[in-house]
């Protein structure tokens, strides 16, 4: 996924840029809100801070929501109530007070993707996401159907299979699918990951393949073999 990060304060900016990459983001830096009006892209996400040394954050919020509907979450130190309101009335999609942690941020990030990607497919293509010959997936009514019949799942193997599938062939670290899942603050143990894991291949043989990457966490695939078994 790649991020357009539009902070002036170096050090914010470079911790939380490594913290991006660590969990496997494309991160493009920029300093001024005239660089990121300039960027061409392309980005999935903007991390937009208002404090920038050119222009006021929420002008560029406002500028680049006129341009398009690319997901903007304001970062700012401006933690006033009015500021949070205007620009989330002038098109930002979230909104996170210094301080932050990168956790945090990332967690704002994929739920605002889930937000976007629940509602493109039902503008695009009028129905549930398709995955190879035999899955769907209707973000929108939170309904998962194999060969047209519906699979009983429960809430939090919905939630999973839902996130696996947003970049079917990705590795997806346990943090990451804690974070998503689960909750931004989970320290727990992550057994219970391995649980609906367990389920969903249970539930989904032959529909997908969810593969163990030992030390790190998990990937699903698609099977393309509508006889496989």
């Amino acid at each position: 996924m790649r991020v357009l990060l539009v902070e002036d304060d170096e050090p914010v900016a470079e911790s939380l840029r490594r913290g991006l990459v660590r969990y496997g983001f494309e991160v493009e830096w920029v300093t001024t809100g005239g660089a990121a009006l300039r960027h061409q892209g392309p980005y999935d996400v903007v991390l937009l801070d208002l404090g920038l040394p050119d222009t006021d954050g929420l002008d560029v919020c406002k500028a680049l929501r006129e341009r398009g509907d690319v997901p903007i979450i304001v970062i700012s130190a401006r933690s006033d109530e009015t500021d949070r309101v205007v620009g989330l009335e002038l098109g930002a999609d979230d909104y996170v007070s210094k301080p932050f942690g990168v956790r945090e941020v990332i967690a704002r990030i994929r739920a605002v993707m889930r937000r976007v990607q629940a509602r493109t497919p039902e503008v695009a293509a009028g129905g549930p996401d398709r995955y190879g010959p035999r899955l769907t997936i209707d973000r929108k009514a939170a309904r998962v159907h194999v060969d047209g019949a519906e699979v009983a799942l429960a809430p939090k193997e919905y939630d999973l299979l839902a996130f696996l599938t947003e970049e079917p062939g990705a590795l997806m670290s346990r943090e990451q699918i804690m974070e998503a899942v689960w909750d931004a603050n989970w320290f727990g143990p992550t057994k219970t990951l391995d649980v609906h894991v367990a389920a969903l291949r249970r539930k989904f043989t032959g529909v997908v393949a969810i593969e163990a990457v030992r030390g790190v966490g998990f990937r699903l695939d698609i099977v393309k073999d509508a006889g496989a078994s």
